[in-house]
């Protein structure tokens, strides 16, 4: 609980530092031309999210974010089954809306320009988390 606490305060005070950094007209962050990839932490279960940000004229262009498993493989149509079978429909279901809002987060990154526009889906907050801690990153890459 104490570590979740932290990650929440950390990433309440990193977005509003990035939401002051990237406002129209304030100085705005001056993020390098090109394609960088951040990562998240490891979750519980030694899941850990990917992203990976196209910048160009200081503008985020593209966004794409995945979630790895522990064993390497991706979160995809298939996470939530159990030998290739969806065995128990409810997590099944959630675990697919994970993986929807994966897309969603990074694609509403590149409308807003704005990690604190991002807000957490229903159900998929974990995700969420993975996803901001990965973005931090990569645009912490993108102003160096």
């Amino acid at each position: 609980m104490n570590r979740k606490i932290a990650t929440v305060a950390f990433s309440l005070a990193f977005a509003s530092m990035l939401l002051s950094a990237c406002g129209e007209g304030t100085g705005a962050a001056a993020y390098k031309d090109g394609t960088y990839i951040g990562k998240s932490s490891e979750d519980d279960r030694g899941a850990y999210g990917e992203a990976t940000i196209t910048i160009q004229n200081s503008q985020i262009t593209d966004c794409q974010f995945v979630t790895w498993q522990k064993d390497g493989s991706k979160k995809d149509e298939n996470y939530g089954k159990v030998n290739g079978a969806i065995s128990n429909p409810d997590y099944y279901e959630m675990a697919q809306l994970a993986v929807k809002a994966m897309e969603e987060y990074a694609q509403k990154l590149v409308e807003v320009q704005n990690l604190e526009g991002v807000d957490v889906i229903s159900g998929a907050t974990i995700s969420h988390d993975q996803f901001q801690e990965a973005v931090r990153n990569a645009l912490e890459e993108a102003q160096k």
